[in-house]
């Protein structure tokens, strides 16, 4: 495993947050799996939005291009994942390793909050959390948006795993940086801060992410939330045609997408400006 500066990864997180609404606020919920980190902004009596990050180094300060603008109708509820890189701290005896294990998690974690129920949104790895914990708690989830989620609706290509393998069994800045650059076409594009945070954490110490089948598709054929699907039209990670295909065919009440020229690392902080209107559009304004 690559060296890993906790310094370096703590600045690089400070610099991406800089760039969240200045009414920024950090809360500390404790779970059974340790105290998870939320950065939230927004109106406090607003309805809950709550966000989930991708895998791969990816921490709750990467919806920094969506904060603000989803903070007029929603109090943001941004999560690092817990035994993922970020500020959540797992437990000494015990972290998540199924998948019932994430949504008692997140549980607790709406408990701590005090949220009945949440809009929920989640790009790539915590997309899949997030359909997972739809199936489980419809009832704590009135919407639901996924940003080119993985293991949903179609499998990781061979040469997605292939490139991203040496970054996998050694983790260190260089090979975060490579696998990026190809995955995106060009890294040098991409938010320069952002950048440097995913490069940062590379060997951060962190628990092995749960993983496991995609959500059944009897599961998700009754599953009454509404959903919005954005696809990555550029994405190396899957194919976006089957990605769609299937959605369309599983989820009753999808709203779907292709969201052209970006790739799957680019999102979300990458992502076209109209982004975050779509998923304002499709959250509704606020209830009076």
């Amino acid at each position: 495993m690559g060296r890993y500066d906790d310094d370096a990864f703590e600045a690089a997180y400070d610099k991406v947050l800089a760039k969240w609404p200045a009414d920024r606020e950090a809360l500390r919920v404790s779970t059974p799996f340790g105290t998870t980190h939320v950065n939230a902004c927004g109106p406090a009596d607003a309805p809950p939005l709550v966000l989930l990050p991708g895998g791969g180094g990816a921490t709750s300060t990467s919806w920094y291009a969506q904060a603000a603008h989803l903070a007029r109708t929603r109090r943001v509820l941004a999560v690092d994942l817990i035994g993922a890189p970020g500020r959540s701290e797992p437990a000494a005896d015990r972290h998540p390793r199924t998948v019932a294990d994430l949504a008692a998690w997140l549980d607790a974690l709406l408990d701590g909050l005090g949220i009945t129920e949440a809009d929920f949104g989640g790009h790539s790895y915590g997309a899949w959390i997030a359909l997972h914990y739809a199936v489980h708690a419809p009832h704590r989830m009135r919407r639901l948006f996924l940003l080119d989620p993985t293991q949903c609706f179609a499998g990781f290509k061979a040469a997605y795993l292939l490139h991203a393998l040496p970054m996998l069994l050694r983790p260190t800045p260089a090979r975060v940086r490579a696998f990026l650059d190809w995955e995106t076409r060009e890294a040098a594009t991409l938010d320069p801060d952002w950048l440097r945070l995913q490069e940062a954490a590379a060997g951060f110490p962190a628990a092995r992410p749960v993983t496991g089948p995609r959500p059944t598709p009897d599961a998700l054929r009754v599953l009454n939330v509404p959903v919005l699907l954005l696809v990555a039209a550029n994405s190396r990670t899957h194919d976006p045609c089957e990605v769609t295909t299937q959605a369309g065919e599983l989820l009753p009440r999808a709203e779907i997408d292709v969201v052209p020229g970006v790739s799957h690392h680019a999102l979300p902080q990458s992502a076209p400006p109209e982004l975050a209107r779509r998923l304002s559009e499709f959250l509704g304004e606020r209830p009076e």
